[in-house]
């Protein structure tokens, strides 16, 4: 057998407010919790500097992008992963010249960027209207080598496609993370997806052996639109799944939050090469997923 391999993760999840400063002195308090309670890595929720600002398309919101170079949220949060010695995925509003993307950059445990993923699939909907803001991410599917292990990212509506899920343990993350903003629908008070949201990515963690870790954000948040007022109550339930998609750590839909768990990768990947799935998997079989209609030759 192999030498024990266990990791700490942890999921943060907090209201925001609408000031930069009060919110990433916040998710810094409380990854400084997450650490004492044994966490190596950290995440926190999807664009936490600020309000959910996609419920409206208002161009004098663009102002809240800035360039991942010299960006301040993301340097004061190296200092903190190096103090640490934990690893810190970094969601933010990128600036890239004329560009715009719903970014990670993923700090080290030493404090260094790894990179930065942008987000590939950008939704569209009442309340979350992202292609207004986002480019569709062009960095493709990652995965980081940290210090306690390797890790993918994906970001918020990611976490509902398979592909990405699988085309991150492919490439051999030991764990996936999903920062998220998502709560209530605007144009439906009867629609809570919460227990929907779960079971897809309960889903991917079993489908590939492998923990998952999802970080939401909680509270109600009101943005004026062009049409008046409109409020998202965000619901929270962020959650860490093990390998075979079970729930072992559960936040509420209203409280801050910091979960954590263990998991021995070590062992997990024991599992996971004798469970099969990557074995007998089929490529070759699976050009269709490389279509929109399912038609792999059209002209035929």
């Amino acid at each position: 057998m192999g030498m024990e391999r266990v990791v700490g993760v942890a999921a943060l999840q907090f209201a925001c407010t609408d000031e930069v400063v009060r919110n990433v002195a916040k998710a810094e308090e409380l990854v400084r919790q997450a650490h004492a309670q044994g966490a190596n890595i950290i995440l926190i929720q999807e664009l936490f500097e600020g309000y959910y600002f996609c419920q409206a398309q208002r161009e004098d919101f663009f102002a809240r992008a800035q360039p991942r170079e010299g960006h301040a949220t993301i340097g004061r949060m190296k200092e903190l992963a190096k103090e640490l010695g934990v690893v810190i995925p970094v969601s933010f509003f990128e600036e890239a010249n004329n560009a715009h993307y719903n970014s990670i950059a993923v700090i080290d445990a030493d404090g260094s960027e790894l990179g930065v993923y942008r987000k590939s699939h950008i939704p569209d909907g009442p309340g979350y209207q992202e292609k207004f803001y986002f480019n569709p991410g062009d960095t493709g599917f990652k995965v980081w080598k940290t210090k306690f292990g390797t890790i993918g990212v994906g970001i918020c509506w990611d976490q509902w496609f398979p592909e990405c899920a699988r085309a991150m343990a492919l490439m051999g993350a030991e764990v996936l993370f999903y920062p998220t903003a998502i709560g209530s629908e605007p144009q439906d008070g009867d629609l809570d997806s919460s227990a929907h949201w779960r079971r897809v990515m309960q889903g991917h963690a079993g489908a590939n052996l492998v923990p998952l870790v999802a970080s939401n954000r909680v509270g109600a948040e009101v943005i004026e639109t062009e049409r008046g007022p409109s409020k998202i109550t965000f619901y929270g339930t962020s959650f860490i799944a093990g390998p075979t998609g079970e729930i072992v750590a559960s936040a509420d839909e209203k409280s801050d939050a910091v979960l954590v768990a263990k998991f021995d990768l070590s062992k997990i990947k024991v599992k996971r090469h004798s469970w099969g799935v990557f074995r007998d998997r089929r490529p070759e079989l699976y050009k269709v997923l490389l279509t929109s209609d399912g038609q792999v030759n059209p002209t035929s």
